[in-house]
């Protein structure tokens, strides 16, 4: 994982004049659109500028479930939950791709190549059950897809 740069983060608080404590969520929202997660080191600096301990700023952002504390892979996994999903197998699915990768949900593998997250719905019931891989939709998933999706990733990733 690559250092987030100090002077980004202080970009970002500086875009938001007279912050106050009702700005947490808005600021909080633009430090995860720079990073694509809000870094420890933003927590803190944030923090400091609104006199506002980390302990609560972790409590407001992890009641939210936009808010992530960890980076997102190259390739980050959306596993749709969705009822239509469900019931066509999609905890199956996300079983086997957490097998296959050796992560769970709201996790990252070690080399940043992959993360996955589970989404209620991705309106795509007719798919179902579908998957998303960095907004690309993947419908009908199998065993044999969804390995075959990983691998193909893999093997692109091994070639560079």
């Amino acid at each position: 994982m690559k250092p987030v740069k100090s002077d980004k983060i202080d970009a970002i608080l500086s875009k938001h004049q007279h912050p106050s404590r009702e700005h947490l969520i808005p600021i909080l929202q633009s430090v995860q659109n720079e990073f694509g997660y809000i870094p420890k080191d933003a927590v803190k600096k944030i923090g400091t500028m609104l006199s506002i301990s980390a302990s609560k700023i972790y409590g407001v952002a992890t009641f939210y479930n936009q808010f992530k504390f960890n980076p997102p892979g190259k390739y980050h996994i959306m596993v749709c939950r969705g009822t239509a999903c469900h019931v066509k197998g999609s905890l199956s699915v996300l079983n086997l791709l957490e097998e296959i990768l050796k992560i769970k949900a709201g996790q990252t593998t070690k080399d940043g190549l992959f993360s996955i997250e589970t989404v209620a719905c991705m309106g795509a019931c007719s798919l179902a059950p579908v998957i998303s891989i960095n907004g690309e939709y993947y419908g009908e998933i199998t065993r044999d897809k969804l390995e075959q999706l990983v691998k193909s990733i893999r093997g692109k990733e091994q070639k560079k």
